[in-house]
């Protein structure tokens, strides 16, 4: 249940009692002492209305003293309102927490929603520069289509273009075999390469078989084929891996987009978006110094002419009310081009939200890139490898289990941290990778989230059956718990809303603290705790796991019964 919008909505409707015409906005209470919420805006319409922001506050709490949400409005300083929620509101609610959903109910206004991440390197192995934008999102993804978004998952891949061209040659110069192996397809590329680098005889070769390639040459295309099944193959192995929903069928890269691009060019130079500089088409933008460009002077097209090309599909084929972009930092300035450019063409209506979600660099614990000691960027099979191997170590050493469970359960530790720690940061900061932290048991780590589901799952096997009706906080702990489950769909949609899972990792390790506390404090099985006590504290702890299953799902990563 969405607590902070019905706050909100309370203390809009008390200012329009009192002829204010202003949508309210309560925050978390930053210290327990000052309730559950603050209402904060008294002093922002007092330099509007003229008038001392404690008489303004004063006139809203009088409003909405007697609403039976709250056991207390208290006015504080100069004009700040304290909120507390009434314990009986909490005692009504926290049954609808009880469902596979824990509460949470979907959007009113469901859209459709397109989110790009991913995107592989073709005829290479996926490195751990794929890591976030894969886990970023992916959760992502899940988020909107948990609200009741239809999302469709798309994997720009890069297929098309020169480095095609290259390999072709390269095949056809060395006779080397069309069965060769992904790895082989990486030494060959790097090969190629140097090839190209040195020989202009094999350069203009290259650049000739994507000629070939974009005109549809049977043999060059059975090629570039092989190389794209041999690359997509390998993706989807890491993404089962990982626990990724991305299939091949999220597979649409730049070749899907080729024949459109001319109309592309030709729509923005009709439209006069686009002009010729030094025989190369631009889009100029007033607050930059470097252009758009969308068609070299050699008739050739560039990544945002492709970029364009999607969106304009996304929007006008698909119907996308919300294009999210998934890729890292370093791109922001193209991502604002294009989407003013797509604005400025009418390839989007003015409520479609075209949106670039940023993310910081994966780094070592010294602050450089985070690579192999030799130099080398580090293949995601063998990061997943490690994160497996690593989490057996670390779970083998505190139970003992049968080899099969052992590995069940390392793979879910070990994935599981390798994403958990990427998403319990703000995702616009660079991320410093640290295995010993990842697989910790303090902290807001996947481990104690999974322990903490884990212990939940064992006391209610040991309870048995209890009544879902109407519990009874018995003190102020349990009614603070109640109120953070209940504060799990206010979390989820203001997530929705600035694509950031971080707030949903906040959350839990809030609710996991809090459930310690409170597992610590009040027993629940043991002898002298009356029924009815028992009976609500076993709802706290189902709704609480319930909370923490379905935030740890968003997130991908799985949870365990026994652990």
């Amino acid at each position: 249940m969405q607590i902070k919008s019905q706050i909100n909505n309370i203390i809009t409707n008390a200012l329009k009692s009192i002829d204010i015409n202003k949508d309210a906005s309560v925050s978390e209470a930053t210290k327990a002492e000052f309730g559950d919420f603050q209402y904060n805006g008294a002093m922002p319409l007092a330099k509007e209305l003229k008038k001392p922001p404690r008489e303004i506050a004063q006139q809203i709490a009088k409003e909405i003293e007697d609403n039976p949400i709250f056991s207390k409005v208290e006015i504080a300083g100069p004009g700040f309102i304290n909120l507390t929620i009434n314990k009986e509101f909490l005692e009504d609610n926290l049954t609808k927490a009880l469902d596979d959903r824990a509460g949470v109910e979907k959007r009113d206004n469901p859209i459709k929603v397109v989110v790009d991440y991913s995107s592989p390197n073709m005829a290479k192995q996926m490195h751990v520069g794929h890591l976030r934008s894969t886990i970023i999102g992916d959760s992502i993804a899940n988020l909107f289509e948990f609200l009741g978004d239809d999302v469709i998952r798309q994997n720009h891949i890069g297929d098309w273009g020169t480095q095609f061209g290259m390999l072709v040659a390269y095949f056809e110069e060395s006779g080397a075999s069309v069965d060769a192996k992904l790895s082989d397809l990486e030494q060959f590329y790097k090969e190629a390469k140097q090839r190209f680098d040195e020989s202009e005889e094999f350069a203009n070769k290259s650049r000739l078989n994507v000629v070939k390639l974009q005109s549809g040459d049977k043999e060059t295309l059975k090629l570039w084929k092989s190389f794209i099944d041999k690359s997509l193959q390998h993706a989807q192995e890491i993404y089962d891996a990982l626990n990724v929903k991305l299939t091949n069928e999220n597979v649409r890269g730049e070749s899907a987009y080729n024949e459109y691009l001319a109309q592309i060019v030709k729509e923005l130079e009709d439209k006069n978006i686009a002009k010729e500089s030094q025989g190369a088409k631009c889009i100029f933008f007033e607050d930059s110094d470097n252009p758009l460009i969308v068609q070299k002077a050699d008739g050739g097209y560039l990544y945002a002419t492709t970029d364009l090309a999607a969106i304009k599909y996304r929007v006008q084929e698909l119907g996308a009310k919300r294009v999210s972009y998934v890729v890292d930092a370093r791109q922001s300035e193209h991502f604002k081009q294009v989407f003013e450019t797509a604005r400025r063409a009418g390839f989007v209506k003015e409520d479609t939200i075209l949106e670039h979600i940023a993310f910081g660099m994966m780094l070592d614990k010294s602050g450089r890139p985070f690579k192999t000691r030799s130099g080398e960027t580090i293949k995601l099979k063998d990061l997943i490898d490690e994160a497996i191997n690593r989490a057996k170590a670390v779970i083998s050493r505190a139970n003992e289990y049968d080899d099969n469970e052992l590995e069940k359960i390392a793979k879910a530790v070990g994935i599981g941290s390798l994403k958990y720690a990427d998403l319990s940061i703000n995702r616009q900061s660079n991320y410093i990778f640290d295995w010993d932290k990842m697989l910790s048991l303090d902290g807001n780590t996947a481990l104690y989230m999974q322990y903490a589901y884990a212990r939940i799952n064992s006391i209610l096997n040991k309870a048995g059956e209890f009544e879902p009706k109407k519990p009874i906080l018995s003190d102020e702990l349990e009614r603070r718990l109640a109120l953070k489950v209940l504060s799990l769909e206010d979390i989820l949609n203001r997530a929705y809303t600035e694509a950031m899972p971080h707030l949903i990792t906040n959350y839990l390790y809030e609710l996991a603290t809090l459930f310690m506390r409170f597992y610590e404090k009040n027993p629940i099985l043991k002898d002298g705790v009356n029924k009815e006590e028992r009976n609500s504290r076993l709802i706290l702890a189902k709704a609480t796991a319930n909370a923490i299953k379905v935030s740890l799902d968003i997130l991908g990563i799985e949870v365990l019964e026994r652990l």
